[in-house]
């Protein structure tokens, strides 16, 4: 259920004068807080209200908040008591049913099977999505009318990663981002139901061209510290952006990494490349080893990472330490050399975001090297770096600017090597410089690392 304070939030971002005919839809309604802020809002314009609820128990006090607002309406907001995806997949297949001057959407949370009707109904409209609110985002901006408005609060998660990349495709083929509003406390806009979730509020323009974006803050739904500032278009949606990542610049850090600033290099442009470790350990579970062996060569893991390195191998540990280098495994392992690694996976509560570390060939013996699919690997063409690079690179990402930077841009706790590689970074001969200054001060604290990368800025 949405808060009062966030539905009349939500509503008030739909700004300019109102059509002489307006067309609300809320779908996923639940008790109708949202339409209920709408009419609010818009007090003395006749509106023609279509509520989605498909709950039984839920549609029965949707009908009695609604039944009260029919005299400020000017007309009788209609409860839909059906499925949203199939009603709204069917109209657009058709071309039938209204079109919507506005939306206005919390839309529930859940993922699609591959080969479930959901998923096939939004394959239909040329929407390929996993969850069902990204779903009921893409059908409402379907039967929106030119010009017409859409405001949806959704988890952030959809801003990056492959998963998403067909929804925000879809989207923005057919809409312009006007304002985007980020909760910066994931546990504050819906802590009475005990979601744990970072949330944003996204208006869209239906057919519109995308100009400057606002970007707005607050720590909860009291909006006591909102603070908001306009965003060129090109901060939010960069150039050569083929997986249509959207980034939400909250800090004027972002500035550092605008592609104007110092750190402005993507790695392509350096020379270096990222990849997900290749070993899949399910897949080539007889070539495991828990412990190094003749005919074997180390195998690093997320649980080998050690302050800023690697501490290989580890007894006890319950995944393997080595990977047998047969030809069959060949294709699987790099050689043996310094490389810089990134954990994939952190847990929301973890400190940082991204968590980097040293690969020194004097640490891990071998002649070859297998890194988990967990791991995101730094090598140039599956070759090792030069130590100042290497040891330069995890510097630069363990440091606090580089974290706040990129969470302002991931909304989930993945590090995927696509998202690495939209990354700015400082260029070769900085990176030499900071990497020979790392390994001068190997156990240099978080703020001397800090103020060594800002010298750089």
């Amino acid at each position: 259920m949405t808060p009062e304070p966030i539905a009349a939030f939500m509503a008030g971002l739909f700004d300019g004068p109102m059509p002489g005919r307006v067309r609300l839809l809320d779908a996923g309604a639940g008790e109708g807080s949202l339409t209920a802020a709408f009419i609010a809002r818009w007090t003395g314009s006749p509106i023609e209200a279509h509520a989605y609820e498909c709950d039984p128990a839920i549609a029965a006090r949707l009908q009695t908040t609604l039944h009260r607002l029919a005299d400020q309406a000017g007309s009788a907001p209609q409860v839909l008591m059906e499925d949203f995806v199939q009603a709204a997949a069917r109209m657009a297949r058709l071309g039938q049913g209204p079109r919507y001057t506005h939306a206005i959407l919390n839309p529930p949370y859940r993922k699609i099977g591959n080969g479930s009707q959901h998923r096939a109904l939004l394959r239909a409209v040329g929407l390929e999505t996993v969850n069902l609110y990204s779903g009921f985002v893409g059908l409402a901006l379907e039967l929106l009318a030119p010009g017409g408005r859409l405001v949806a609060i959704i988890p952030r998660s959809f801003c990056n990663g492959p998963y998403y990349q067909p929804f925000r495709s879809f989207m923005l083929r057919r809409a312009a981002i006007r304002h985007l509003h980020l909760f910066t406390a994931r546990d504050a806009v819906f802590r009475r139901n005990g979601v744990l979730q970072e949330n944003v509020i996204i208006s869209l323009e239906r057919g519109a061209d995308q100009g400057p974006v606002t970007v707005s803050t607050s720590t909860d739904d009291s909006f006591a510290d909102y603070e908001s500032r306009p965003c060129p278009a090109g901060t939010i949606l960069p150039l050569h952006n083929p997986g249509c990542f959207i980034h939400i610049p909250t800090e004027a850090l972002a500035e550092q990494f605008d592609g104007s600033g110092p750190f402005r290099f993507r790695l392509v442009e350096l020379g270096i490349d990222v990849s997900t470790g290749p070993v899949v350990d399910f897949r080539l579970r007889d070539n495991l080893r828990p412990m190094p062996e003749p005919g074997a060569v180390p195998l690093l893991y997320s649980s080998h990472f050690s302050a800023g390195g690697i501490r290989w191998p580890i007894a006890g540990i319950k995944k393997p330490n080595a990977i047998v280098h047969t030809q069959a495994t060949a294709k699987y392992l790099y050689p043996n050399g310094f490389y810089a690694v990134v954990r994939r996976f952190s847990s929301k509560e973890e400190k940082r975001r991204i968590v980097a570390a040293v690969v020194d060939p004097g640490d891990v013996l071998g002649a070859a090297l297998g890194f988990e699919n967990h791991l995101n690997v730094f090598h140039r063409r599956r070759t090792p770096l030069s130590e100042p690079i290497a040891r330069g690179l995890v510097a630069y990402l363990s440091t606090t600017a580089v974290d706040r930077y990129f969470r302002q841009f991931n909304g989930h706790t993945q590090v995927n090597a696509t998202d690495l590689r939209t990354l700015r970074f400082p260029d070769i001969e900085a990176l030499t410089q900071l990497g020979e200054w790392a390994k001068a001060h190997r156990d240099a604290p978080q703020d001397a690392i800090d103020r060594q990368v800002q010298t750089m800025a």
